[in-house]
């Protein structure tokens, strides 16, 4: 039995096939990973979905800001952007099958010693308190008012935590910090400009995972999200996304439940064509 953790698909279908074959993937043994941003800006976002639901559970998946994106424009929230690479399931005859299975999805998973999430935890929470947020946006995702959620998603306030929100506000800071964040200052507040490289940190902020005294820093953590970050691959952290759909390579982690921290990359160059601007 194999565990890997996998960075970016973005709709590079092409990519992700020939990355479980190379690690000589089995459904029937092995298990996936996937740390969100599913689809959207490659080409094959369709196929991506199908393949990944029809692995069952061998394909544990993450929501990423492009798959609640997506979400978000199906149900007329959101207008498609010009860059938005979705239409081949907003056209398909099983949409309402994908996009349910795509909102069940949860936003942070804890399993074989990782923490897995998308984006990033501010530093003022524990994993403890990071999966129990988790769960309050996956609830407010599966339950009957989850379009209403959807509409007051979006916004970059409040900017920072705080334990007394409320509704809303509370949900966006969450699903903001899971979901978008590279960069915040050592209070936690976040910062959502700069998506350049770390050594472009504007004054005052630094990489999240980087703030001193972050109550998950016992834990390892394993992100996406970050495509300019460069390879970051260390025992308490593995970044994942090292920019497939802009003409990178798609990275999977193969983990060992029984070495905490320990992780083996494996990456196929994504044929892909780079454009410009990083989201």
């Amino acid at each position: 039995m194999s565990i890997y953790m996998i960075g970016d698909v973005q709709g590079c279908d092409e990519a992700l096939g020939r990355l479980l074959e190379e690690v000589g993937f089995s459904p029937s043994r092995d298990t996936l990973y996937l740390l969100g941003d599913l689809v959207n800006r490659g080409p094959s976002s369709l196929a991506v979905l199908r393949r990944l639901m029809a692995l069952g559970e061998a394909a544990q998946c993450l929501l990423g800001n492009h798959d609640l994106h997506l979400l978000a424009t199906a149900h007329g929230v959101r207008k498609p952007h010009r860059s938005d690479t979705v239409d081949d399931i907003l056209r398909a005859h099983d949409r309402k099958a994908l996009l349910d299975w795509l909102r069940a999805r949860p936003l942070a998973i804890a399993a074989h010693g990782w923490l897995m999430v998308h984006a990033g935890v501010l530093p003022q929470w524990d994993l403890t308190q990071t999966l129990a947020l988790a769960q309050e946006l996956q609830a407010a995702l599966r339950g009957p008012d989850w379009v209403d959620f959807l509409h007051g998603m979006y916004g970059n306030q409040p900017d920072r935590w705080d334990d007394h929100l409320t509704g809303a506000a509370r949900l966006r800071v969450v699903v903001n910090a899971l979901t978008r964040l590279r960069f915040c200052s050592a209070d936690g507040v976040m910062e959502f400009e700069t998506k350049d490289s770390a050594a472009a940190a504007p004054e005052g902020f630094m990489p999240w995972f980087d703030v001193p005294g972050r109550r998950t820093a016992g834990v390892p953590v394993a992100f996406g999200h970050w495509s300019t970050l460069g390879a970051v691959a260390r025992a308490d952290l593995q970044a994942l996304d090292t920019g497939c759909v802009w003409g990178g390579c798609l990275t999977a982690a193969r983990i060992d439940p029984q070495r905490p921290g320990a992780a083996e990359r494996l990456s196929v160059r994504c044929p892909q064509a780079s454009k410009p601007g990083r989201h």
